[in-house]
């Protein structure tokens, strides 16, 4: 899984490698503090996009401080007309609601963007979190990539034979 600074939805990465997450806190909805414009760079630049071209892509969301007091946490992809995401928004796919004793820090939850889903395209589009109960001390990072990296399955018991 490779990173790119500017395809990062919340958090970023510092010039140092560091990963610097969000923060998520509250009850209700929390954006992201990236909005993605998909809009071509041309004089008007109002032409729909086109979401469909090119190849399978993931949002991966890591969990850097994990969350205290609240209930549950949705992630969602979703995409709107404005760049504050707040005109005409569209939940692109989400996850479950997860309990907070599930998302200790270090974890990292995929989410699935079909592009060629039938959705009306729109110019800009981010993340939401959704908190149930007055999440706090949760902050997390969120980035577009190509590939998911199966963290869980890198890591194998010794003694094992392959025969």
């Amino acid at each position: 899984m490779i990173l790119d600074n500017f395809a990062f939805l919340s958090g970023a990465v510092s010039a140092a490698g560091v990963l610097t997450g969000q923060a998520a806190n509250g009850a209700g909805n929390v954006l992201g503090t990236n909005t993605m414009d998909l809009a071509p760079l041309t004089i008007g630049a109002n032409q729909a996009p086109d979401e469909g071209a090119g190849e399978q892509l993931s949002v991966v969301f890591s969990v850097i401080t994990a969350p205290t007091v609240g209930t549950n946490v949705q992630f969602q992809l979703i995409h709107a007309d404005d760049a504050a995401l707040s005109v005409n928004v569209e939940v692109l796919n989400q996850t479950d609601s997860f309990a907070i004793a599930k998302l200790p820090a270090g974890t990292v939850v995929p989410l699935g963007w079909d592009p060629t889903a039938p959705y009306v395209p729109r110019r800009y589009f981010g993340v939401r979190y959704v908190n149930t109960g007055a999440i706090a001390t949760f902050t997390v990072a969120a980035a577009l990539v190509k590939n998911v990296q199966g963290v869980k399955n890198i890591f194998y018991r010794n003694g094992f034979a392959v025969l």
